[in-house]
């Protein structure tokens, strides 16, 4: 579980994103990281229990959580850092552009999520035509209950207004290969986030998710 301190810092980081402030407030800022990073390990080791593939990566958790920078050479906003801690499980390690599985921490924005955002085009094709080739399967582990109980079907934040060049209007798996990514998320509470045995339905909320990411990356070998 994670203590309420950290949400503290992460409040006032977005109050005060500025590097000023964080040298000031240096020893709130490694408290807060630490502590997110044992949620990290706890989780890290039930997914591991549950997916070979994790298991087989021996990943680290620290190489798991995101940087606090941000990158604002090609941005409008120049705040120097994040006001999250983000930490992403992928069986081919942080960079690798394959399926996996993410923990965001935000105060009134934290959530669980999974499977693969906005991948290059050829991927995007590549995973098109797996959904179109295997429509029964695809929707039968969106259908699954484990699924469903923790999951209100993948985003549609990324869908195209028109049908994908190559397929037709009536296609029926349409509103899948419309997507430009395949995700699905689950928000987290900051109450339930400082509770005991907040990993394990972490962990349970990544195995609701691990048909859909094994189904993207086995698309992908």
């Amino acid at each position: 579980m994670l203590h309420a301190a950290t949400f503290t810092f992460l409040a006032d980081l977005r109050a005060n994103n500025n590097k000023a402030w964080l040298d000031a407030n240096r020893l709130a800022y490694e408290a807060a990281k630490d502590d997110f990073l044992a949620l990290v390990t706890e989780v890290l080791g039930q997914l591991e229990a549950a997916d070979p593939a994790i298991a087989e990566s021996h990943l680290q958790p620290k190489k798991c959580v995101f940087r606090l920078n941000r990158d604002i050479r090609f941005s409008t906003n120049k705040t120097p850092y994040k006001t999250n801690f983000g930490a992403w499980f992928n069986a081919g390690g942080k960079g690798a552009p394959t399926a996996g599985y993410y923990l965001n921490l935000e105060p009134g924005g934290s959530f669980v999520a999974g499977g693969m955002y906005m991948p290059e085009a050829k991927t995007l094709a590549t995973l098109r035509q797996e959904i179109d080739y295997n429509l029964p399967a695809f929707e039968a582990l969106l259908t699954a209950p484990e699924f469903q109980r923790h999951f209100a079907g993948l985003s549609q934040e990324t869908s195209l207004k028109r049908p994908p060049k190559g397929y037709e209007a009536n296609n029926p798996a349409l509103t899948y290969l419309k997507l430009k990514s395949f995700t699905a998320s689950h928000p987290l509470a900051d109450a339930a986030l400082q509770r005991p045995g907040v990993s394990g339905q972490i962990a349970a909320a990544f195995g609701a998710l691990q048909p859909l990411v094994y189904f993207l990356n086995q698309a992908l070998d």
